[in-house]
């Protein structure tokens, strides 16, 4: 059997994440020390005790999740369950930085730091109601990208998230992503809904964005990863640091070729996928990517103990 460890993204936040992984095992509540100490103030109040509206702006949701990703992973690491277990590692958009940081590609500091950067500078890119994103359920990427390059009639609209066989995101403009939609019911999408996003992620007008990670990623000292990272602007392992480094900055531009990244990795072997963080949402993409392989998450004390078991 082999085995992938795969990080959530955006959208997995809830009030209470990673708490009782942080009570139970002090390699956890290290993981959300160090990252209040990284970025100046208590994160972990907000993850804890904040309010949802607070934890799920872009800058607070991203260091976030990837401190709960981290948290469980330690947890993991001290039942005994370590990334020697792992044949690949990958995350779905921000979860591509928790994965780069399990592998040792990043240091725990320097990926809260750069999510802090990366969340503002993506907020920061588009004015809110410039952009938008939606949801197509039902129709596969070809489909979906047709539709979006349809859609765009001179403003950007992009396929921003190959997430499993029928569900595709679009992004960018607000009007053409409108379009979108509607052309979308046209061809047959079962269903198709703008995204309660506050920004238009992983298309063009993220560009501003991507020059300013280009800086941010610059000064930080990226390692060769220890397992090799399955990246999401290529759906495929890359385990060069200076070529990380590049893909980091195109991702934020990029399509997060997730249905492509799994199938990669069931290719490659992979029969078991142990999503590790807050929430489901990547198992239940990966079994209908996947049709025959195992799916675990953990996030909490007893998924880890099960883990063990």
């Amino acid at each position: 059997m082999s085995r992938a460890f795969v990080f959530p993204g955006q959208g997995a936040q809830t009030i209470g994440m990673g708490r009782a992984l942080a009570e139970s095992y002090p390699a956890a509540k290290a993981v959300f020390d160090e990252v209040d100490d990284a970025l100046g103030e208590k994160l972990s109040t907000l993850i804890w005790e904040g309010e949802i509206a607070d934890l799920t702006l872009t800058q607070n949701a991203q260091p976030a999740l990837m401190a709960t990703s981290i948290a469980a992973l330690r947890a993991l690491e001290s039942e005994g369950i370590t990334l020697d277990n792992a044949a690949f590692v990958a995350g779905h958009s921000l979860g591509e930085y928790s994965a780069l940081c399990a592998a040792g590609s990043i240091t725990l500091s320097d990926t809260a730091r750069l999510l802090r950067i990366r969340g503002q500078a993506m907020q920061e890119a588009v004015p809110v109601g410039v952009g938008a994103m939606a949801a197509l359920l039902g129709l596969d990427f070809e489909t979906a990208t047709e539709v979006a390059q349809e859609a765009a009639q001179g403003e950007v609209c992009q396929a921003a998230n190959d997430n499993d066989p029928a569900q595709v995101v679009v992004s960018g403009h607000k009007a053409a992503v409108e379009r979108a939609v509607e052309i979308a019911k046209a061809k047959g999408a079962k269903r198709a809904l703008l995204l309660p996003v506050s920004a238009p992620f992983h298309c063009a007008l993220m560009q501003p964005a991507a020059h300013v990670m280009a800086e941010a990623l610059a000064a930080v000292n990226i390692e060769n990863p220890a397992v090799p990272v399955v990246v999401n602007v290529r759906a495929e392992a890359v385990m060069e640091a200076d070529r990380i480094r590049d893909l980091l900055v195109a991702q934020v531009t990029g399509s997060v070729r997730w249905r492509e990244s799994v199938l990669w990795m069931e290719q490659a072997g992979v029969t078991d996928f142990w999503e590790i963080g807050a929430g489901k949402a990547l198992s239940g993409m990966i079994k209908r990517i996947a049709k025959g392989v195992e799916t675990r998450a953990i996030g909490t004390p007893e998924d880890v103990q099960a883990a063990k078991a």
